[in-house]
């Protein structure tokens, strides 16, 4: 009985190691993009391309020379963007994560391991979005004088 334990065990830690991302099994390749506004974009949320996930966000850090926020991105080695391709903050609902949305360009070269993608687009508050619309701001009041 102790055998077919220690057979299992093995056979799981195998199957940990070779599907997990443990040990370096998954190898991923970093990619850099600065927002404006990053909303609720944490570490580990999610970067898509055409819907299917392609990497994840690594770090989320304030540049403090611009005060832009800094992502770093860490990308499946299987997929070359182009140089032009543009970064997008998205929300998955009026309540959801946020995460990264990448439309690639059309340029024939590709972005190089720790290269910044140029072209991007921060998050937007949804909430503020409604708010405005709810309680819009009066005009400013005419006074008369010419």
């Amino acid at each position: 009985m102790g055998v077919v334990v220690l057979g299992l065990a093995t056979a799981f830690l195998v199957y940990l190691f070779t599907a997990g991302d443990f040990g370096g099994a998954k190898r991923s390749y970093p990619l850099f993009a600065r927002f404006g506004q990053v909303g609720a974009l944490a570490q580990g949320a999610d970067v898509r391309v055409a819907g299917v996930k392609v990497g994840t966000v690594s770090k989320v850090t304030l540049d403090p020379a611009t005060f832009f926020a800094r992502t770093q991105l860490a990308m499946d080695p299987a997929v070359k963007l182009p140089t032009d391709s543009t970064a997008k903050i998205t929300s998955d609902g009026l309540l959801g994560g946020a995460h990264v949305v990448i439309e690639p360009g059309g340029s024939p070269d590709n972005l190089a391991p720790g290269a910044e993608i140029l072209n991007t687009q921060g998050a937007v508050d949804l909430l503020g979005l409604i708010g405005e619309v709810v309680r819009p701001k009066p005009a400013p009041a005419d006074t008369g004088a010419k």
